[in-house]
């Protein structure tokens, strides 16, 4: 059997890697406007990074995470194994005995991860290279990639996978979550996704004020319930309750269903910037569903989270993107103290959505003109013709398979050029090329020294169309 893509991976093909530069540019244009600049950061980084910001206790760090290991680590590794082999022997699973030789043998800058995500890395690189000034503005940026997360392969759920994202950090009025929130809807609107079809959902979770009181109020209903709840959800009652929230085990989410609520916790300061989200939102016309549940599956968020979700085409992973306010994250991983807010979207999701209302990814674009010579003899002109006419801004493809006159219009008709170009004996010996429109065969000359002068006069700016060429 040939080699074939691993599990959990897709293959872009081009009309499909099309749609994807559609989508990020139609996102660098939207954020753009709210003053959003892109950058790029590694596709993996210290896991020390991870753990300290997404949080130890979330699915994504305990359970999904690609650590990349090297062939010098690898003899660390084993040799940490044979010296604690007793030790390792005590452990339960196998994930634990991997993990505890991992942070036994390894120096945190040895031991790497994939990214799951892009905020951490994000927030790391703006800490680093200290982007916040005193007194400056709020640092607001915008990425785009792949993210990477050791799961069960489903729809709408893979191991590889694209994101969409924004950070802003250095801003905590309210005014950043509601201004984040309305230009990803406005983004949801320009790729085609209807309004109707999404929920946005809302919710605040406090403070390091507030919360504690709620985190104890869920501990102690968490244990008290503790019979009913899987074994995960008792271990999050004692790491961080409020991921309960996120179990997908029916019995835990019955339990869920009359455990205390976040609202009822919040400090006097958390809940004026929570009304206030909600009023910039009101004012500008955005519907949204309040729900005391959101929890968001990272440790970071702090006062708002917000998550838009779909009712058709996704199954149980309905949520196209989301995010919130994280305002302990950068202190976490080592810099100043400073706000932030930022969300991801998911590609892969968003083209599910899409294609649930019928959009799909268009056809990739073909060569304007073709240039089809009728024996070998005119070739050299007609490679000279292509490459003129590309250099000039023209789309245009020639036979590189020494295919017969009429085997090269097929190709033309296959590929969906508007013009072939035909250059023959007569035509040559006449000084010039015969063009044809493919969609009613009509035929007309043009003068090949003067096309090919016109096109050399254009060479440097590359702007010329075919309706150029014709005039």
């Amino acid at each position: 059997m040939a080699v074939q893509k691993p599990d959990g991976t897709q293959d872009m093909l081009p009309n499909e890697a099309l749609f994807w530069d559609h989508f990020k540019s139609t996102a660098w244009d939207i954020f753009s406007r709210y003053g959003y600049q892109p950058i790029e950061t590694p596709l993996f980084e210290q896991t020390d990074l991870f753990v300290r910001g997404i949080g130890e206790s979330t699915d994504v760090v305990s359970k999904e995470m690609f650590q990349t290991i090297s062939g010098n680590n690898m003899a660390k590794l084993a040799s940490y194994a044979i010296d604690h082999h007793d030790e390792l022997a005590q452990l339960p699973t196998s994930e634990d005995r991997a993990q505890q030789m991992v942070s036994g043998a390894l120096k945190n800058k040895s031991r790497l991860s994939m990214r799951p995500e892009g905020t951490a890395g994000t927030v790391r690189a703006i800490a680093q290279h200290g982007l916040i000034t005193q007194g400056g503005a709020p640092v607001k940026l915008m990425y785009a990639g792949p993210m990477f997360r050791a799961e069960r392969p489903q729809k709408g759920r893979q191991r590889q996978f694209n994101q969409v994202g924004v950070e802003c950090l250095g801003a905590e009025d309210a005014s950043i979550d509601a201004e984040g929130i309305i230009m990803l809807m406005r983004f949801y609107r320009e790729i085609g996704i209807p309004v109707q079809s999404t929920r946005l959902l809302l919710n605040s979770i406090g403070c390091a004020s507030c919360r504690p009181a709620y985190r104890k109020a869920l501990k102690d209903y968490l244990l008290a319930h503790a019979d009913f709840l899987c074994d995960d959800c008792v271990r999050r009652a004692d790491i961080n309750p409020l991921r309960a929230f996120d179990c997908k085990n029916p019995e835990c989410q019955k339990v869920m269903e009359h455990a205390p609520r976040i609202t009822d916790y919040l400090c006097d300061d958390c809940r004026a910037h929570y009304h206030a989200v909600t009023s910039y939102l009101d004012a500008q016309g955005i519907t949204y569903s309040e729900d005391p549940t959101l929890v968001r599956g990272l440790d970071y968020y702090t006062r708002t989270v917000f998550e838009i979700q779909v009712d058709n085409g996704m199954g149980s992973q309905n949520a196209i993107g989301g995010g919130g306010r994280y305002d302990g994250l950068m202190k976490e991983i080592g810099g100043t103290a400073c706000p932030g807010f930022g969300f991801a979207l998911g590609y892969e999701r968003c083209a599910l959505a899409l294609s649930a209302v019928g959009i799909e990814p268009k056809e990739s674009p073909k060569s304007d003109l073709y240039v089809a010579c009728v024996d070998a003899v005119e070739k050299p002109l007609a490679f000279n013709l292509v490459q003129a006419l590309r250099d000039a801004g023209i789309s245009a493809d020639m036979d590189h398979q020494d295919r017969s006159l009429k085997s090269q219009f097929k190709q033309a008709g296959k590929m969906g050029v508007r013009l072939t170009v035909v250059i023959g004996p007569d035509e040559v010996a006449a000084g010039v090329v015969k063009l044809r429109d493919m969609s009613d065969h009509s035929e007309r000359d043009l003068a090949l020294d003067a096309t090919m002068n016109y096109l050399g006069d254009h060479a440097d700016a590359h702007d010329l169309s075919v309706e150029d060429l014709l005039a």
